[in-house]
């Protein structure tokens, strides 16, 4: 029997576990062995964070002290159940993910390498979620940096050119949005004297009335700051070179998770440090509101204009986080909730995305959408699981899209503002534009499929575990959307 104190330091021990076994791995020379301690690691991780889940589930949001000082001059944890729920989708899509990285990640980098990569990795992961779980806004300030560099790390790790020059342009732009971010930290700390989001909740609604200058000036900042790190409309110029440019493994990981990290962080400040009342009266909401929708619009726009298909996976990351800042932009309890069902739809469904797009590119050596008419006679399985995650990205009925989709017009029209189903609409027939014909030339006509052999390139089953294994999850997080949603809402009490 797991007792009280314990199930509440689970999420500290997460972290340490991370990152202390990220830096016995280049001590060790056998890649093996670095390969089942970072995939054990992140599977020990993945199975507390399930447990800490069941545990606030049953007994409510907690809070966890670091050290001998209590909050505000002591460093805590806040589990509530989104901080709960996020902590059990980045370290299980993690897991899956690195264990499709076992069969692949050989092929695209050096052999010697490989132990520095998934030190990288574990810090990543460990980085992301100490920005979930911190209840400190300048603790979260330094996972950010942290996440950062190793968000780099995994990018620029083909030492090629297209890599250095797409991880140095990602460098410079999180810089920058870490100044801001910064920046914003000092205002909200000038105004309020305090970095523990629950005492700048509390402080902050008498300083609202004495400095509300200052308060939308540090929002301005944290939104802009924390918009360039998860690629919101039009910030993202550097997501598209870093995602096409790296490892299928990193490519999936930067899009299924480090952006959810960032967002995560976003929400905490605005509807938990700042709170709903205070928030809904500041315009920033409407600036994200548009920016969300022009981000699902030009996202997918940009996506139908490209020919390598990483390019087009990357830019649709561009639409899908539009829809996050879309709900998030709606400031209404259900807006938010659908924003955070959305991070988990989309980071399960990106990650299929992008390891099954690996596959194919691995087993071809060609990048191009047209090069890959005829596939899905040739690898039927992996074009299979890519069209389950394009019917969710287009939005049909049962999958997280549909889902999502359909929530964030309700939540439109419950916030007065019909006409913005018509953005949602025009965003899914755009989906279709781009995912449908990869999935129509790859399954179907004869000058496609002339002269392909059946299965001839399909990878092994095993290796193709994890992807399937993610599809369940797509299913799975379709199917139980309801208890979702509320459940993020109550993490936003």
């Amino acid at each position: 029997m797991i007792s009280l104190a314990m199930a509440k330091s689970f999420p500290l021990l997460i972290l340490l576990i991370l990152l202390i076994s990220a830096f016995i791995m280049p001590l060790v020379k056998n890649n093996r062995v670095v390969k089942g301690i970072s995939l054990g690691t992140m599977m020990m991780a993945a199975v507390l964070s399930v447990i800490t889940m069941i545990y606030v589930v049953k007994n409510g949001s907690f809070v966890y002290r670091i050290g001998h000082w209590d909050a505000p001059w002591g460093i805590e944890f806040y589990i509530s159940p989104m901080e709960a729920a996020i902590g059990v989708l980045f370290t299980w899509v993690a897991g899956l993910i690195l264990w499709y990285s076992l069969y692949s990640l050989e092929k695209e980098i050096p052999s010697e390498k490989l132990p520095f990569y998934y030190l990288l990795v574990n810090v990543l992961i460990g980085a992301l979620l100490g920005i979930v779980y911190s209840n400190d806004i300048f603790n979260c300030f330094v996972f950010v940096e942290i996440s950062t560099l190793a968000s780099c790390g995994i990018v620029v790790i083909k030492d090629k050119k297209e890599n250095i020059k797409a991880a140095l342009k990602y460098l410079i732009l999180s810089c920058l949005g870490s100044g801001l971010f910064l920046m914003g930290i000092a205002f909200l700390y000038s105004i309020t004297g305090n970095l523990n989001m629950t005492f700048i909740y509390k402080e902050v609604a008498a300083a609202q009335y004495v400095y509300p200058n200052v308060i939308l000036i540090s929002v301005v900042l944290f939104t802009i700051g924390l918009g360039v790190k998860s690629a919101m409309f039009p910030l993202h110029t550097w997501l598209p070179d870093a995602h096409s440019s790296a490892p299928s493994v990193s490519s999936a990981l930067l899009s299924s998770l480090v952006l959810k990290g960032f967002v995560i962080l976003l929400i905490k400040i605005l509807f938990r440090a700042l709170g709903f009342t205070l928030v809904k009266e500041l315009p920033i909401l409407d600036l994200i509101l548009i920016l969300g929708s022009l981000g699902m619009i030009m996202g997918s726009v940009f996506a139908i204009l490209q020919k390598e298909i990483k390019r087009v996976i990357a830019y649709s990351s561009v639409a899908q986080v539009g829809y996050i800042f879309f709900g998030i932009g709606l400031a209404s309890e259900l807006g938010v909730a659908v924003a955070l069902y959305h991070v988990f739809g989309h980071a399960v469904t990106k990650a299929m995305l992008f390891l099954t797009v690996g596959a194919m590119i691995e087993t071809t050596g060609k990048k191009k959408i047209e090069d890959f008419k005829g596939i899905g006679k040739e690898m039927p399985i992996t074009l299979g699981l890519f069209t389950l995650g394009a019917l969710s990205m287009v939005g049909i009925p049962i999958l997280p899209g549909f889902v999502s989709k359909w929530n964030l017009a309700l939540a439109s029209i419950s916030a007065g503002k019909p006409i913005l189903v018509a953005i949602i609409l025009i965003s899914s027939i755009l989906n279709a534009l781009y995912y449908f014909p990869v999935v129509i030339h790859g399954f179907f006509g004869e000058e496609n499929l002339k002269d392909r052999v059946y299965k001839s390139k399909q990878k092994p089953v095993k290796e193709m575990l994890p992807v399937i294994c993610l599809s369940v999850a797509v299913l799975f997080v379709g199917l139980i959307s309801e208890p979702l949603i509320q459940l993020f809402s109550l993490g936003l009490k």
